[in-house]
């Protein structure tokens, strides 16, 4: 008897509870590995399959979904979809479909983890000990800046821009935002909505959370940074191509502003090699969702939008017109 199961194509191995439940209900097109596709096997792959999932390292634009007459919906592992040309999608009559919601918390609070460990030089603290140069307290060794009491800079409050500000009332900070319109704050706290030149010339700390649209490529470049206090501390865990990598790196060697965490870079994963090289800046290789939960939870929403459309269903989770 022939196995009946849909055929689905996965462009990476996800966390074994998601790829017990693919290996349940589908058929794979090939098996994944850790590394991203090439676009020849992705295009190959999308090819042969009813269904997908990808990642945001694959760029899914009309020449990679030539050929696909059978694929009915892209699964894209992640909230954001800069990665998918919606447009060639919906002209194919693919769905698109991302992973809101829950990955927030696991978004924020890295985002204060990297915020915290550029503040107080966690990273360079770790790296002394490591390297036995530590001899000793010293009341002048990795003086760093305190968090509680300053101001917070949110720029883009949505879901993830929430928890973040959410969280800095334990810190005692006030919170500044910049957004297309008001957010109510909660009851233990009060947000601020500023233009974007208002966050940026008066808060300590700027953490970045639209997504990468062409309006927001290059949101903060050279003026933008000129903007900020000396003191201030940049924070990204959005899409790197917001900010001018470029720009920001003649910042921070001017010393113009005071560091910089970053989950997220330009050209990923390539790194701008001066940023390799400045100790006032934290770099984390894209970790933002890296938790058991989100990750796992990512995959089953990925996989409930696969089995509504496949089902006749509206997908719970399109960012793209139907067919």
């Amino acid at each position: 008897m022939s196995d009946q199961r849909p055929l689905l194509y996965l462009s990476r191995l996800l966390p074994d509870p998601v790829m017990a439940k693919i290996r349940e209900r589908y058929r794979l097109v090939e098996e994944p590995g850790d590394l991203s596709p090439s676009p020849s096997s992705l295009q190959a792959g999308l090819r042969e399959a009813v269904a997908a999932i990808v990642t945001l390292s694959e760029r899914i634009d009309g020449d990679t979904l030539v050929g696909a007459s059978r694929l009915r919906i892209l699964a894209n592992y992640a909230v954001g979809y800069n990665n998918v040309d919606l447009t060639a999608a919906h002209g194919r009559g693919v769905i698109v479909t991302n992973t809101p919601d829950v990955l927030t918390d696991a978004t924020a609070d890295l985002t204060w983890a990297l915020l915290l460990a550029t503040a107080r030089r966690v990273v360079e603290g770790d790296a002394l000990v490591r390297a036995g140069g530590w001899t000793g307290w010293t009341a002048t060794q990795l003086l760093g800046v305190e968090v509680a009491g300053r101001t917070l800079g949110i720029i883009g409050m949505g879901r993830i821009g929430q928890a973040v500000a959410q969280r800095a009332a334990g810190f005692r900070m006030r919170v500044l935002y910049q957004a297309r319109r008001p957010i109510p704050p909660p009851l233990s706290g009060t947000w601020e909505l500023r233009t974007l030149s208002e966050v940026l010339r008066q808060a300590d700390f700027i953490s970045i959370h639209v997504p990468l649209t062409d309006t927001t490529r290059h949101l903060i470049g050279r003026a933008e940074l000129a903007l900020m206090r000396q003191t201030a501390v940049l924070i990204n865990t959005a899409r790197g191509p917001i900010v001018d990598e470029a720009a920001l790196v003649e910042a921070l060697q001017k010393r113009t502003l005071a560091g910089a965490g970053l989950d997220v870079y330009e050209e990923e994963p390539r790194i701008h090699p001066r940023l390799l090289v400045l100790p006032q800046v934290v770099l984390l290789p894209h970790l933002g969702s890296a938790t058991w939960s989100a990750r796992i939870q990512m995959g089953m929403i990925c996989l409930q939008n696969i089995e509504a459309v496949l089902g006749g269903r509206p997908a719970p989770n399109a960012v793209n017109d139907s067919r």
